[in-house]
């Protein structure tokens, strides 16, 4: 491989020269390590001669795969041993069906009810696909402050006969984040406590996760893990067992969880290089580590738009995510432009949603600080040309 006529090195080469700053939110950047290691394995791994992408899911090779992504993960997240782990397809959205498929049947009534905090576009969908299998109350909603700030918990109005209250903890296209679960979990009627779901889809593995205060955690993987295709469940073990029974079998947390996340096919190369991302977290330090490198690139960026009167961002200071953050220029006729010349400059995906409008950096675990300081330079830049 150091033969600089080798035709796969001198294609490496190209393809790292190649390289940008991805700034989608979704499916979003992927550590250059994580995908070096899949080329050189895709047509062999470790020496079977098979991709991963051709393995059975039941073989030796594959089990010892999948075995290792879920310590790394139980390990990099701190998962209690009384929680299980469960890889499943269909994404966040699958799960707002899933989870009151799941957990709304563990109150014995004809139409159970579940709790709600709105904070944005995500929770939103949540709410809605929720009320096809549940009483749904909206505990609190942010939509008034055009999601601008996530509710003071002391202003919730909390069930106490709901089966789980549900959180969107970092809401990917408005930008807002809760900057730690709330404590909400030990009252209510129930033997335990309120049961506390949180799609953290956008910004798991970016920062530690307090498991006293959290029951379930979901997220799709093409955020801050891996590709589109596996979705991760971090369910407490006693609440496994409560399906509807019209659940699909495929989603029935119970069968998962006892055929270890084998009861279907399973989206097998998204596992793979889940586990590979697993693995260069570790290398990184883990969770605490690309936290305070996530807290850097985010002050950074906030930093600059705070001090510009050319860009804004309109988010409460005391919810904004490390993750996603959106930005508005001053005059919007420029967008266009302003976009434009960032691709021109190796800086893309930076539109912001169409339901919002503006710009939008997103910035998972992957994205480097040069990546953000190169965008900080571009939009000074910017901002000096167009004065």
């Amino acid at each position: 491989m150091n033969d600089p006529q080798n035709p796969a090195l001198v294609g490496l080469q190209r393809s790292l020269a190649e390289r940008v700053f991805n700034f989608s939110p979704g499916p979003a950047a992927l550590p250059t390590e994580v995908l070096h290691q899949a080329a050189e394995e895709m047509l062999s791994w470790r020496g079977t001669g098979v991709s991963v992408m051709e393995m059975s899911h039941r073989s030796r090779e594959f089990e010892g795969i999948h075995n290792e992504a879920l310590a790394d993960l139980r390990e990099l997240l701190q998962v209690p041993k009384n929680f299980r782990i469960l890889f499943l397809q269909g994404g966040a959205i699958g799960e707002n069906g899933i989870v009151p498929l799941n957990l709304a049947s563990r109150i014995n009534a004809a139409k159970p009810k579940t709790d709600f905090v709105v904070t944005g576009t995500w929770s939103v969908k949540t709410e809605q696909e929720a009320r096809r299998y549940s009483e749904v109350n909206i505990v609190a909603s942010s939509q008034d402050q055009k999601w601008h700030k996530i509710p003071d918990v002391a202003s919730w109005k909390l069930s106490d006969d709901a089966a789980y209250v549900h959180l969107c903890t970092n809401e990917t296209i408005v930008g807002t984040e809760f900057q730690e679960i709330p404590d909400i979990g030990q009252t209510g009627t129930h033997d335990k406590g309120r049961i506390v779901v949180a799609d953290a889809s956008s910004h798991i593995l970016s920062r530690p996760i307090d498991w006293s205060r959290v029951q379930v955690v979901y997220g799709g993987a093409q955020k801050n893990i891996g590709p589109a295709g596996v979705t991760i469940v971090i369910v407490r073990e006693d609440l496994i067992g409560f399906a509807h029974p019209l659940c699909p079998s495929a989603f029935n947390w119970r069968l998962v969880a006892e055929y270890d996340s084998m009861y279907n096919t399973p989206p097998t190369y998204a596992i793979y290089i889940a586990g590979l991302v697993f693995k260069w977290l570790k290398a990184q330090g883990g969770v605490p580590a690309i936290e305070q490198r996530n807290i850097a690139k985010a002050r950074a960026l906030y930093d600059f738009l705070d001090q510009s009167d050319f860009y804004r961002n309109e988010i409460d200071p005391s919810c904004r995510s490390r993750m996603n953050v959106p930005f508005f220029l001053r005059d919007e006729s420029r967008n266009e432009a302003f976009l434009t010349q960032a691709r021109a400059n190796g800086l893309v995906q930076l539109k912001g949603h169409k339901s919002v409008g503006g710009m939008r950096a997103s910035i998972y675990n992957a994205m480097p600080l040069e990546g953000v300081t190169a965008l900080i330079e571009f939009m000074r830049e910017f901002e000096r040309t167009a004065a």
